[in-house]
């Protein structure tokens, strides 16, 4: 399989399909129109929609990438999906045999996220046509669990022929060409595209990110979705959480059982985050969004990968790509 040509992609660099509204169209459009494969995050169906066919008319002749996240995704997104034809899905932190093979029998590209060998071998076996192996070191939800590195070589094998995408840790042309050279097909980064003009997230979310002398990894953003997660530390956190990143009890016992919640639509205006404050445990995996108030960045997930240590800018997404193109 030649795989640049599958994917309609010029360069081996993917854009993370950052939820909540980080990923819209305006950065999957300019990551796709400079040669790299821009990907749609996961919103509400009708603002979906709209994301789908501003993409296609922004950059035609290019891929149309979706992120299904699966705790959250429903019949309805994927109905969007099949009837806006898009070229290719990435499903993450949920493996599902039967939309695998739906996607697929319309033509679909699926790309797996995977985390441990285990969730290789199970996405291989469901039909995945490529795995996305996500290291430690990654931003926002974590199925990584140890470091890219060791991992890629693991995932490469469990693959066979399959391609496989790196992804924690990637913010340079350099972090690209070892991902190359231990035989990945490409990099999939996220916080390099979350510094970026074109990204939906809060300028003061982004500069918080600049700044950040350190990320923790925690559950305490975990209201609907009790998964860990990496992000950068906060007045919220520096309440509830302890000093190696792990919540409190409260918070914890609280997101312990408060997956069912995910089932709630998401209106996607940001209802369940203005009703947060950072002395209460109840705290949701929503984002910060540039339409949102500067001050709820001491309430909400600051999402960021360990590379915000090494990333000091806000640049254009078509300097992202030249920037991790090696």
């Amino acid at each position: 399989m030649d795989v640049a040509d599958r994917l309609k992609i010029d360069v081996p660099v993917c854009q993370a399909g950052m939820g909540g509204g980080i990923a819209g169209a305006p950065l999957a459009a300019a990551v796709s129109a400079a040669g790299g494969l821009g990907t749609v995050g996961l919103q509400p169906p009708r603002q979906l929609k709209s994301a789908i066919t501003a993409v296609r008319e922004q950059v035609p002749g290019r891929a149309v990438a979706v992120n299904l996240l699966m705790p959250f995704t429903r019949r309805p997104h994927v109905d969007v999906c099949l009837e806006a034809k898009i070229d290719i899905a990435v499903m993450a932190f949920a493996i599902d045999r039967a939309l695998i093979q739906r996607l697929s029998e319309s033509g679909v590209f699926v790309l797996v996220m995977v985390g441990t060998e285990a969730q290789a071998v199970e996405a291989v076996a469901c039909g995945a046509d490529g795995l996305i192996a996500q290291g430690r070191e990654a931003g926002g939800h974590l199925v990584g669990t140890v470091a890219q590195a060791d991992f890629l070589p693991k995932a490469l094998v469990l693959a066979g022929s399959r391609p496989v995408f790196a992804a924690g840790g990637i913010a340079t042309a350099s972090d690209t060409r070892a991902a190359l050279a231990t035989g990945a097909a490409g990099v999939v980064a996220g916080t390099r595209f979350l510094l970026t003009h074109e990204s939906g997230a809060h300028r003061v979310y982004r500069q918080r990110i600049i700044d950040a002398d350190r990320t923790i990894e925690t559950t305490l953003f975990g209201l609907s979705w009790p998964l860990r997660h990496r992000v950068v530390p906060n007045s919220a956190t520096r309440r509830w959480c302890h000093p190696d990143g792990s919540a409190r009890w409260v918070p914890a016992a609280i997101n312990r059982f408060s997956a069912p919640l995910s089932r709630i639509p998401d209106r996607g205006d940001g209802a369940l985050l203005r009703l947060q404050r950072p002395a209460l445990p109840f705290l949701t995996p929503i984002a910060l969004t540039a339409d949102m108030p500067a001050e709820w960045a001491d309430r909400a997930a600051l999402y960021a990968g360990e590379t915000a240590l090494r990333l000091n800018a806000v640049t254009s997404a078509a300097q992202a790509v030249a920037d991790l193109t090696p």
